[in-house]
């Protein structure tokens, strides 16, 4: 056996797909094996590589035991000569397996081998070839100095910016997106360290590797498209933390107590630098327009009432009303107008409105409701709703006008794509996307020749060349292209990107005979990807309203507990249904733990949408059938329905 291929998997199954089919070619001539290591995924990646990929070897574990445990029950099984550890959301050149198995068989001193890399967009990624994070390579990464100095021998050691990355080169770091290595050097090595869960395994069996007196490369000729998972998490905490205490325990373990201490000390600043940063960045990205319009809506208030005051004839109203009840209308109207999505991006007024109204009517039925000293004036909340409607129409349209792509207009967004494949596949494509809901303007395809008839849909459609790409997407102002998997070689795709190299250009991939289209630079911000079967459950609008519906309906519950345990079958698991539905542990509908199989978007509920069925429910088939169709059709009707219907059964384990 030449190769042995390890791929670890947690919930990415679309890319994981992706890379098993880049893979098929590739192997092709080789005498190679494929292991999928999956921890405990619950989108259904297992079922999906046993039914397409049946050649495919799966360990599948029952939880997460991380990157470096999972890939070594993979290595204990292989038979290759050589193994490599590549990353789900990667893409492999047709010639990539071959190409590297040559080189290393022609560099016998060669004990680990990485690839040049690029992301979704078709950006060289720097941690292709990086240096030992050595305690002075470290303070150079951490506080900024090999940012500023890319190039420098030594300030830019980190990812060794002064090789050039179209030459192969010897390096210290392989990156664990693609990481090849002799099997006889693993022998003597060891396997990865289990105490680094995820991140920092790469850089401690990568120095492991050149202490056993073998040479790491990084190999530029050949390329593969790496997602880049982990790119999206740089800004949160958790990242901050895990990445770090990963460097730590490196420095731990390999450099002496002087160096360690003084690596450690330099990682421990930046954690607390980094964290706070991360911390005030994302907080103040999601406060600061709900900050402002309260303190724009407070200021017209102010106004307001000193207005109506004089001309309405109305004696002074008392402090506590600017002071205490006129932010708690401002309150209750951004609170609103959250729940209706009035601050998701791309902007949609229509939502803010409504719910500021909504919030009209809900200070308006609390103020009848109030004694008659505490009723102020309905006229000030009247005009405070037409004040604050006015003011984020407003707002709302200058933040579309300053060009900022996140706060545009939502049906401004319209994206011009042109697909790159022949006509028939480029039918399918336009049929996933138009299924998807998206506004997308289709301007045409591109293929070798067009020889459709007039009749055909697509006739008028046809572009140009694949070698004109470049000139049609100027000409015609693209912003978007798919590329069809079934008629482009991989090594074709990264080519183009490579051509095309602008960020502002979304590309993605349609992998043959498939329901999805994959693009983005990151596993974890699908952006517009395109997936036919995502269950609508998964709109953050529909996820929030679930989960308020959980907590207001947990609530109801508990207040009405003691007439309610007259009926409730089981009191004690009532009471603790109602406890971990408020703590998010568990949804009020949602799967049967028992009964149905892990679907995604589906927590564990009490209720099941199986109970909406008539019929008996006990065949899984049915039972996941009726499940997808309630994650595709969510509607909080169903759930209040299955709530009140089964009240008896809401003290079910």
């Amino acid at each position: 056996m030449k190769l042995s291929i390890i791929i670890v998997n947690y919930n990415v199954r679309y890319f994981l797909q992706q890379c098993l089919q880049s893979l098929q070619p590739a192997m092709q001539g080789l005498e190679a094996e494929v292991f999928v290591v999956d921890n405990h995924s619950s989108d259904g990646s297992v079922d999906m590589v046993a039914q397409l990929f049946p050649h495919v070897k799966i360990i599948a574990n029952h939880d997460n035991v991380g990157f470096s445990k999972a890939n070594n029950q993979g290595i204990r099984q292989t038979r290759g000569e050589y193994i490599l550890l590549l990353n789900p959301d990667t893409v492999v050149e047709e010639e990539t397996l071959k190409k590297v198995c040559a080189f290393m068989d022609a560099h016998p001193e060669a004990g680990g081998l990485g690839v040049h890399m690029i992301d979704g967009k078709g950006n060289f990624l720097p941690e292709s070839k990086r240096g030992l994070p050595t305690p002075a390579v470290a303070f150079y990464k951490i506080f900024g100095l090999a940012t500023l100095f890319p190039t420098s021998k030594t300030f830019g050691k980190y990812h060794l910016g002064y090789l050039d990355k179209n030459k192969t080169n010897e390096v210290d770091v392989l990156s664990g997106a693609f990481m090849l290595m002799r099997k006889e050097t693993l022998d003597k090595t060891g396997l990865l360290d289990e105490d680094f869960f995820m991140y920092g395994e790469d850089i401690d069996l990568s120095y492991r590797i050149t202490k056993a007196g073998y040479k790491n490369y990084y190999f530029a000729d050949t390329r593969i498209i790496h997602y880049k998972g982990e790119s999206t998490k740089k800004s949160s905490v958790n990242y901050v933390f895990v990445f770090y205490k990963a460097m730590v325990i490196f420095a731990r373990k390999h450099f002496a107590p002087g160096g360690a201490a003084l690596f450690a000390f330099l990682i421990n600043i930046a954690i607390w630098l980094r964290a706070g940063i991360s911390i005030a960045h994302r907080f103040l990205s999601r406060v600061w327009l709900p900050l402002l319009d309260g303190l724009f809506i407070y200021g017209g208030m102010i106004a307001i009432k000193n207005y109506w005051s004089i001309n309405a004839q109305i004696a002074k109203y008392p402090p506590y009303f600017m002071e205490v009840v006129v932010p708690i209308y401002i309150g209750v109207w951004i609170l609103s107008a959250y729940l209706n999505g009035g601050y998701d991006t791309p902007i949609r007024i229509s939502r803010m409105i409504r719910g500021m109204l909504m919030g009209t009517v809900v200070i308006l039925v609390g103020y009848a409701l109030l004694p008659e000293d505490l009723r102020f004036s309905r006229a000030l909340i009247l005009f405070g709703t037409a004040w604050a409607s006015l003011y984020i129409a407003a707002t709302r349209l200058l933040l579309h006008l300053s060009g900022l792509k996140k706060y545009r207009f939502a049906d401004s967004i319209k994206k011009r794509l042109i697909i790159v494949g022949d006509a028939e596949e480029s039918q399918r494509v336009l049929s996933l996307i138009m299924l998807s809901g998206s506004n997308t303007n289709f301007i045409g395809y591109v293929a070798e020749k067009s020889s459709l008839e007039k009749e055909h849909p697509l006739h008028s459609h046809y572009l140009g060349h694949p070698e004109e790409l470049v000139d049609l997407i100027s000409i015609y102002e693209i912003n978007e292209i798919i590329f069809c998997g079934k008629n482009h070689t991989s090594a074709d795709i990264i080519g183009q990107m490579l051509r095309i190299g602008r960020d502002e250009i979304e590309i993605k991939i349609a992998p043959p005979e498939s329901l999805f289209i994959i693009g983005s630079n990151s596993i974890h911000e699908k952006g517009d990807l395109y997936f036919v079967d995502v269950p609508s459950i998964n709109n953050p609008v529909n996820r929030r309203n679930k989960r308020i519906f959980d907590l207001g309906m947990s609530l109801v519950l508990l207040v009405t507990s003691p007439l309610l345990f007259l009926f409730v079958e089981n009191k004690l698991s009532f009471f603790k249904n109602i406890i971990n539905v408020l703590f998010g542990k568990i949804s009020w509908v949602g799967r049967d733990p028992q009964k149905d199989k892990i679907f995604k978007g589906l927590k564990v509920g009490v209720l099941s949408p199986a109970m909406l069925a008539k019929k008996n429910t006990e065949d899984s088939v049915t039972r996941e059938r009726l499940n997808a169709l309630y994650a595709k059709e969510f509607r909080l009707y169903n759930d209040l329905k299955l709530v009140v219907g089964n009240i008896f059964l809401l003290g079910r384990h």
